[in-house]
């Protein structure tokens, strides 16, 4: 029998994910709980096992389309019997106007000729050019020059107020048009007017259609002097580009004027001017979350210069001790951990803001948070109950996170339920900014990069391992005093590491 696999949802509501990569293929054997197709959510890249044993019979997305949850995406012919057996999709076709039979015939000639150069409207729920994210209209449209969207209105086009030389006057219909009263669909925006010939009125006149071209193609064309009628487009729809015009007319792109580069130019010699790239997946998340962010919650961000000269020292004494023999020990590790500490002495830093019930959620565990950079976007997954963890699993966990992350391989579940945020910018070169806070979180800590600076110690100028902390934290919950207070401590056990034992 055939069974259909939907998609299933992944964590947490998501309504809709995107096919990166098929593991399979059409006709390939599969066994149950092995991975057939990754997706991509909202929040990460998830692997799919498929639930029997069986042979794909068919491929129902294609890599890099976007499925709701809930549709199926791909056939499997199972041994087994039991269940109805489901139904193929049919092919949706593609609606099409047809001309009303009152219609004059005129009228049944320019609607003909316009669904022939136009492209026909798409199926309901697609997307019209230049509309990107919105829904066909369900009503009756009119269409327009391919690039500029398609109009919901009924409006009829106005009659043309002049007349072309040897047009016989007003009330005496020309040789070849309907009579008068009746309407001249012919004259659309895509039928050019025929043009009044001293030849008998017997002899039949063919309208010439025009190519699908936008206006700076059109007056490219005027320019060089191509015949778009003559022309066959390659672009879409058929419509005719620069490169179809530059090829007809058998020259080169035209020189610029001195000391002035055009757009043609630019495009050949570095390539297109401007570049689209979808807003989706884990971007699309994370500029939602942001906004959300920065609207809701008053940003306050302090900043703090630490001598962290014992810090790096202690870093290089932790990589001999054969505890920390196989996992990364990095300056982000006793940032980690001075974070841990110091939350735990200043506890209304992590917490939360319940709109709703008009509370503050004093949280007394830590999911420690590491922002990590990905291709397809900024990813926080966090590490659970961090304050719980002795240091060197610590290291193993905050190690196994990040390779994670930038692999796209971080789980729903793993970007769950954050409590703090540290994001390590100095990783970029980068001394200080202001962060912006996790959504649901009271405080993020931005830790710079450590680079040699000049510093009084004891009362003399020496040259010293120097970073910058910036905090930033939700003003609602946390007050000037208790964000410094925190900073302050962070600060001071980064510059005696031993602050963390006694604080502990």
């Amino acid at each position: 029998m055939r069974r259909e696999f939907k998609l299933p949802d992944v964590g947490e509501g998501l309504t809709e994910a995107e096919i990166v990569r098929w593991h399979v293929k059409e006709g390939d054997a599969v066994k149950v709980n092995q991975i057939v197709v990754e997706i991509e959510t909202a929040k990460s890249i998830v692997e799919l096992p498929i639930p029997w044993d069986g042979v794909v019979g068919g491929l129902m997305a294609e890599e890099g389309q976007t499925v709701d949850v809930g549709a199926p995406i791909i056939a499997v012919d199972t041994a087994e019997e039991g269940g109805a057996p489901t139904q193929a999709v049919p092919t949706q076709a593609v609606p099409t106007q047809a001309a009303p039979t009152q219609a004059a015939p005129t009228q049944a000639v320019g609607e003909a000729l316009a669904d022939d150069m136009v492209p026909r409207p798409p199926v309901e729920g697609a997307v019209e050019p230049g509309v990107h994210g919105s829904p066909a209209p369900k009503e009756e449209r009119q269409a327009v020059l391919v690039g500029y969207g398609v109009k919901t209105s009924a409006t009829k086009r106005r009659p043309r107020k002049s007349r072309p030389t040897g047009q016989p006057p007003a009330g005496q219909p020309p040789a070849g048009q309907p009579p008068a009263g009746q309407p001249a669909a012919v004259r659309s925006a895509i039928v050019e007017p025929v043009v009044a010939d001293p030849v008998p009125a017997q002899r039949a006149v063919p309208a010439r259609v025009a190519a699908l071209a936008k206006p700076p193609v059109r007056k490219l064309a005027r320019d060089l002097g191509v015949d778009l009628t003559t022309l066959t487009g390659t672009g879409p729809h058929g419509s005719i580009t620069r490169d179809d015009v530059h090829a007809a007319a058998g020259s080169a792109q035209p020189a610029a004027p001195a000391g002035e580069a055009t757009a043609t130019s630019w495009t050949a010699a570095r390539g297109p001017r401007e570049e689209r790239i979808p807003v989706k997946g884990v971007r699309k998340m994370t500029a939602q979350a942001m906004v959300a962010s920065a609207f809701t919650a008053p940003h306050v961000t302090e900043f703090l210069q630490v001598d962290v000269t014992e810090t790096m020292a202690a870093v290089r004494r932790l990589r001999e001790l054969p505890d920390f023999a196989d996992v990364k020990v990095s300056p982000l590790l006793l940032v980690a951990k001075a974070v841990l500490v110091a939350a735990r002495r200043h506890p209304m830093i992590n917490s939360s803001w319940d709109e709703q019930a008009q509370e503050i959620v004093v949280k007394h565990y830590v999911n420690l948070g590491i922002a990590a950079a990905t291709p397809r976007g900024l990813v926080v997954p966090n590490v659970k109950d961090a304050h719980e963890l002795p240091l060197p699993e610590l290291a193993g966990r905050l190690t196994a996170l990040a390779e994670t992350a930038r692999a796209g391989r971080a789980q729903p579940a793993d970007m769950a339920g954050g409590t703090f945020t540290i994001t390590n910018v100095g990783v970029f070169g980068i001394d200080a900014g202001t962060p912006i806070l996790n959504p649901g979180e009271s405080a993020i800590l931005a830790f710079g990069q450590v680079r040699d600076m000049p510093w009084v110690v004891d009362g003399e100028l020496a040259v010293r391992k120097v970073t910058t902390l910036a905090l930033s934290f939700d003003h609602r919950i946390v007050d000037g005093e208790l964000g410094s207070l925190f900073l302050r401590d962070v600060g001071q056990m980064l510059e005696d590491p031993l602050r963390m034992l006694a604080w502990s």
